[in-house]
């Protein structure tokens, strides 16, 4: 077992990065150095819909400009090569079977919005939909031919997954009440991400994942999935998360806060990290 101290930074190339990703990614660097532990950069670019060469090319740049360094990832290579979700496909598939014969799985043929129009789910603003068991008993030989099809992780009903977060304290979370069984694998062929990020965090041999507070609900779906792959968790830490003047967190989509329009308007790292920790 590795017990020496590695922790990553993980970011989508879905947009520019902001000053949210910057302030979560320097405290996971600052906790890393802290442990003389090891950082990894992991490109998450499974969201083939949306991810573009020219945002990996930019996060790199911007991160490094803003003062983090790593020492494994997608342009320095290390012992966990590739350090891109889209090159880890195998892994995943292999995650996937697993879960499969396990019969941890159902298949699904559910949309998004047959699961929001149904009475039990929330609003279309939460993370995932909660999903009312549609499918529960649906056998993959049932299903047509041609017909898409995603596959869901059945929670065991009413158990409450604990967790220490080492930023938040004890998080308590009951299956199917504040989440209910989520996608492991989309109909087009790809991971979800709490599937991807549960293998890669394993494989790369991570010991404390740092990221965001809106993420705490994810980790009791990844610790479900670690346990049905019989893999050993992490730590987590959770940060809180960067608001804007209105007191909504930042976005991709706040080009004004992005690093990229911060360094051309002038700014220094030195100032920007003063502010965001101020």
């Amino acid at each position: 077992m590795n017990t020496a101290y590695r922790s990553r930074i993980a970011p989508s190339p879905t947009g520019y990065m902001h000053l949210g990703h910057a302030r979560t990614f320097w405290i996971a660097q600052q906790r890393c150095r802290s442990q003389n532990g090891t950082l990894v950069f992991r490109n998450e670019d499974i969201d083939t819909a949306r991810a573009r060469p020219e945002y990996v090319t930019a996060m790199l740049e911007d991160l490094r400009w803003f003062g983090l360094e790593w020492q494994e990832g997608p342009d320095c290579g290390g012992p966990h090569q590739p350090y891109s979700q889209s090159q880890r496909l195998p892994l995943y598939k292999q995650a996937l079977d697993q879960l499969i014969i396990s019969g941890a799985l159902f298949p699904c043929i559910c949309t998004r919005q047959d699961v929001l129009r149904s009475t039990n789910a929330p609003h279309a603003g939460e993370d995932e939909p909660l999903y009312p068991g549609t499918c529960h008993n649906l056998k993959l030989a049932e299903i047509p031919s041609g017909k898409h099809f995603n596959w869901r992780f059945k929670v065991p009903n009413a158990q409450t997954i604990t967790f220490n977060d080492g930023n938040f304290g004890e998080q308590h979370y009951l299956a199917n009440r504040d989440f209910g069984d989520f996608i492991i694998w989309r109909h087009d062929g790809l991971p979800s991400y709490q599937l991807a990020v549960t293998v890669d965090d394993a494989a790369m041999q991570i010991t404390e994942v740092v990221r965001g507070a809106d993420l705490l609900k994810s980790t009791a779906r990844q610790l479900l999935l670690y346990q049905a792959l019989n893999l050993s968790p992490p730590r987590f830490y959770h940060c809180e998360l960067l608001r804007d003047e209105q007191g909504r967190r930042l976005a991709k989509r706040h080009d004004s806060l992005s690093l990229r329009q911060l360094r051309q308007n002038g700014k220094t790292p030195e100032e920007l990290r003063a502010q965001i920790f101020n």
